[in-house]
Formats: structure tokens, sequence, C-alpha cells
């Protein structure tokens, strides 16, 4: 048995887990960090399930808490608004924020997760053991088994935290004792992915916008990279017309592209070997009850929430517990048993909002985005922001470019939704009644 007293066991390297093992070892305890996977700086990395991230406010102000934002922020892109890809016509922008300056962030995954690795790395209070599997763990005492190249290996922590993904192998362990409840909503759609080169050596599209092409009931974004290629990915459903199923040879997927994704294929010579050889990823929200066991086990990130990428705040959200855990801490003296149940409480009803307004923003992005009519409400809804600065804010603004709790910015949403309902009727009502008076006035 290794040893471990008074360590912190975080299971998981990535996005969350490494960010989690830096503010703990901040704090000043010893944290060992655990991961499946080889060093994923060193070992070849698999094709076609990374998803960029747009990092936001929520995802950077975690990052600056500890130092980290410079660091990171060298592999990012701005992207100021949506660039939106009809079948036919010209392209059109449209700017996240009233003021058209604000702007979320392209990285990569795997270019973020380096980054925090190396930071986590070179912490001196923090061990990382990599082809470590969890295979066992034990809520109660902190006792832990994992699979390794050479053999299965134990282990005991004071605390053991789990940021291993939506897969979780942690919350598998508390499930199977009857420690927690889990329902996952998978939707009917997958992902796929598919990359636009660079020409020339310059970006083939517009670096400075996420790129969509709404198609009603399936969409495609393109989201821009450091060496001027774009990650571009599918979101279409699993099965039917227009679906993953559905193209199952090289002319059936050329043709749907021509005809649904006209200028896609002259900008990826390769679109047809990609869409073949790329996996299909799965789509769906986590929910669980509760996250944490005896004070001494907890579940962060996607391992306790995850939800699906179309607000891209999946790594926002799971910072942003990490910094909810650490503000727990400071009120709680560092004691976890006190401090875990504290952070589920503050942090559940948000992560219930962001999954609710995420599969919101699926329907908006592959649909409404084209509408004339849902243009034109954004530029009303942006006219108003100016007219009233800090008194008037889009659900986006709230989002992507503060830290207001995600619940608040529900609730505010529906608030300022109901308001303009109720103003709107009112001006229709005295309309009504000024030209019903000019009407009686012209019969006199």
């Amino acid at each position: 048995m290794e040893q471990t007293d008074g360590e912190i066991a975080v299971v998981g390297a990535g996005l969350a887990g490494c960010l989690l093992a830096c503010f703990l070892a901040r704090r000043g305890h010893r944290v060992a960090l655990y991961e499946r996977r080889p060093d994923p700086r060193t070992a070849t990395v698999e094709r076609g399930r990374s998803i960029n991230l747009a990092l936001s406010e929520r995802g950077l102000d975690a990052l600056r808490r500890i130092d980290l934002e410079k660091r990171v922020m060298a592999e990012a892109l701005p992207m100021r608004g949506r660039m939106i890809h009809p079948v036919d016509g010209e392209t059109e922008f449209q700017a996240y924020s009233a003021t058209a300056d604000r702007a979320i962030n392209s990285i990569s995954r795997g270019a973020l997760n380096n980054a925090l690795l190396d930071a986590a790395a070179d912490e001196p209070r923090i061990r990382i053991a990599f082809s470590h599997r969890l295979t066992g763990l034990d809520p109660f005492t902190g006792r832990m088994r994992f699979e390794t190249p050479d053999g299965e290996v134990a282990a005991e922590a004071a605390v053991v935290l789990g940021a291993d993904g939506a897969g979780s192998a942690v919350r598998a362990q508390l499930l199977a004792r009857g420690e927690v409840n889990e329902h996952v909503d998978r939707l009917d759609y997958g992902y796929k992915e598919l990359t636009v080169p660079a020409r020339d050596g310059e970006f083939a599209l517009d670096p400075q916008a996420l790129h969509i092409w709404p198609r009603g009931t399936s969409m495609m974004i393109a989201l821009p990279n450091p060496d001027r290629s774009f990650t571009c990915t599918l979101f279409w459903p699993l099965a039917g017309a227009g679906s993953f199923d559905a193209l199952d040879n090289p002319h059936a997927i050329a043709a749907h592209f021509a005809a649904v994704y006209p200028d896609l294929p002259p900008l990826a010579p390769e679109l047809v070997r990609e869409y073949q050889e790329n996996p299909v990823g799965v789509l769906g929200t986590v929910h669980c009850d509760p996250w944490q066991a005896y004070g001494r086990v907890a579940l962060l990130g996607d391992a306790a929430h995850a939800i699906v990428p179309f607000y891209g705040q999946g790594a926002n959200c799971a910072f942003e517990d990490v910094v909810e855990l650490d503000r727990c801490l400071d009120e709680c003296d560092d004691d976890f048993a006190v401090a875990l149940p504290l952070y589920q409480r503050r942090r559940q009803a948000n992560a219930e909002a962001i999954a609710e307004m995420a599969l919101a923003n699926f329907v908006e992005m592959r649909d409404k985005v084209a509408s004339p009519l849902f243009q034109a409400g954004k530029k009303i809804e942006h006219a108003l922001e100016r007219a009233l600065p800090g008194r008037y804010v889009s659900r986006y603004e709230l989002v992507s470019f503060t830290t207001t709790p995600y619940a608040q910015v529900r609730q505010r949403v529906r608030r300022q939704h109901q308001v303009l309902a109720a103003t709107a009727a009112g001006v229709a009502t005295l309309a009504v009644a000024g030209v019903a008076a000019l009407v009686r006035r012209a019969r006199r």
C-alpha cells in the first residue's frame, strides 16, 4: 500500500484536474494527480475527439487567480462573433457583444491541457502518476486501486477528488456502492471533426469569428487554430436522413457536402478521408446527486455534471467549480468534511442552469441564427444594451463575459423578457387606444 498520509488525490489530469491540483498545491496541500492515459504531452493524441474550446471570462477568472492566464492564453485566438454560412448567399457576421469588442477565445483542448499539465508539473507539492486507471475506491477510507502497465497498485489519500470527465471512474465507484444516483440524458445527435487547413500559409476563413453552418436539424461549426487551420465539428443526427448513419460511402459523403455545405469542399481537400476515418462522439448531459460522500470524496466538472458543448461553457463551468471549492476551503479553514457539502450546495443549481441553457443554445445555433427575425431581435437586444448599460444585459453577455452565477443569469434574463413583454404590450395598448381615438374624432 502506497502511504499518502495527508495527501489529496485528484483523479483525472485533464483540464479541471490539473487546475484543481494547482489550486490545492498553492493552498499548501500535497497532491497526487492520477491519470489513466500516458502523458499526453509525449503520447500520440487520438484524432477527432477534441472539440476546440471557447474559453471565456469564467475560465479566465480561474486562471488569473493562480497567475496562469498569460501562460495559457498564448495558444488562444479571440473570436468576436459568429460568422453565419448559409447554403446560398453571402456570409453574415453577428457580434457577440453590443459594443462588438468582446471576444471568446478559441483554444484546442490538447494545448490547454498541456499548458495546465506543465503548470502542475512545476509545482513541487504535486506528483503526477500517468497510466493509472482507477479500478477501486473505498469512499469511507480513501483507499484506491489502480491498474498500471506494471500491474495493480494500491494507494490511500486523506481526500479523493474526481475530476475525470463525463465517464468518471470515481463516479462509477460511488454509483456501484450506492453512494450516488446518476441519470444521463443522451442526445440523438453525435459529433465528428474535420479540418480546414491553412491556405498559402494564411487562414482560409476569418479567424476572428466562430463560423456556423446552421441547417435546421443539424449544423457545423469551425474554430481557428494558431497554425492557421480551423477545427470543424459536425453536429448531426445519429440516424435518419442527413445523419452520420446515412453517409456510408465516399460518393454519398462528397455529394452531401456539395449540396448542404457548398463552400466547404474547396477549403477542405481531405474532407472525405477525414469524415471516414474520424470517429463519431456522443453527446449528453450527466445528472448526479450527491456530488460528495462522507466529506472525503467529491466530484467536480464533467464528472459531476457534464453538459452538451453548445454554449462553450463546459471547461469554463468546470473551472468555476474549482474556484468555488477553493472559496469554500477558505471559509472552512481547509476542513474538507465541511467544505465539500458546502461546495455542492453552492454549485449544483448553477450546473443545472447552464445545462439547460446549453441545450437551448443548440436549437439557436443550428436553426435560429439564420432567421431574419432572430437577427432583427439580436439587433434590438444590442440596442437595448447600449441604451440601458448595466440595466439590460443579454443572456450571452452574462454567460460569456461575466462571472454572474448561471442560476442568477437564468432568473435575470427571464425577468428582463417579462418586462420587455409587458412594455411591448403596454405600447401596443396605447397605440390601439390612440388609433381608436382618432377614428372617433374622424366620425364626429
